[in-house]
């Protein structure tokens, strides 16, 4: 008893000390992302921004201002929004498409299949860029948003093929039977009965998409070359010339523009109801 009694201190002592170095490093962490926050908070309203974190002497908008015009900040993001939104729902069109057999129907190559999906998850997008090229110089749609919404499109399909799935198989089959036996065909119990039923799901598979596509820099950059077509993120290059000099302020300003509809849409699916069930979307 005396031995137990002694241990339990130990113990205690152990335990706070596992905490005080959880702590420090959770700190540690969030100061990595706080301190690049603080900069582009004081660097948007400072005249005499630079790339060190300084407290402004005095205080303007002067930076949002310089960017607020058409060729500057608004046509890159209109294009952002544009190939984000495009490509979300051509993506979720086919992962819906393609998930459906997967879900509902006993193949002999479904497994194998749907590894090699999420194989695809792990190809890097560098891998393909050059083939893709040629591609698209055969076929006339080098700078093209409509080209380059689809390719976006397909290179989110596997990650979204295999999420969809997972919420599908949620969804008894029992109801698409029900369906069915009143004359429905299994493409009106889909789009009538199963989608609806899924909608947080395809809610999860598209915000996942559209944030993919609005960070997008690689594809956009290699696929389009008119700046009035180019996204946000490949027009960010505006800011610096080609002697090595950057408009600090100005960045920092035009990087919290581009940052707000990420903050609106992470507010609105907040609003919706979390995280959107998001606990099946990656169940093998």
């Amino acid at each position: 008893m005396t031995a137990v009694v002694t241990a339990r201190p130990a113990m205690r002592a152990a335990k706070a000390r596992s905490a005080r170095t959880a702590n420090t490093a959770l700190v540690l962490l969030a100061a990595c992302f706080v301190l690049p926050l603080t900069w582009l908070l004081a660097a948007s309203v400072n005249a005499d921004a630079t790339y060190e974190l300084a407290v402004p002497s005095t205080l303007t908008l002067e930076n949002f201002g310089a960017i607020m015009t058409a060729q500057q900040t608004f046509i890159p993001l209109l294009n952002s929004f544009i190939l984000a939104v495009g490509s979300a729902f051509v993506t979720v069109i086919a992962a819906v498409l393609a998930a459906y057999p997967l879900s509902r129907y006993q193949m002999r190559f479904k497994r194998p299949f749907m590894y090699t999906v999420l194989f695809g998850t792990c190809l890097p997008i560098t891998a393909i860029m050059v083939p893709v090229y040629s591609l698209f110089v055969q076929l006339n749609l080098l700078d093209s948003l409509g080209g380059t919404i689809f390719f976006m499109g397909a290179t989110f399909l596997p990650i979204a093929i295999w999420m969809t799935k997972n919420f599908m198989d949620s969804v008894p089959v029992s109801m698409e039977e029900a369906a069915w036996i009143d004359g429905a065909s299994s493409m009106k119990a889909l789009f009538y009965v199963v989608l609806p039923l899924m909608r947080p799901g395809l809610g999860v598979v598209f915000i996942f998409v559209f944030l993919e596509g609005w960070g997008n820099f690689f594809v956009p950059f290699i696929l389009l070359f008119s700046p009035d077509k180019q996204p946000a993120s490949v027009s960010i290059f505006r800011f610096f010339d080609q002697y090595g000099g950057v408009a600090y302020g100005e960045l920092a300003a035009f990087s919290i523009l581009y940052s707000v509809p990420v903050i609106v849409l992470y507010i609105v699916s907040r609003a919706m109801g979390g995280s959107f069930a998001l606990s099946g979307a990656m169940k093998g």
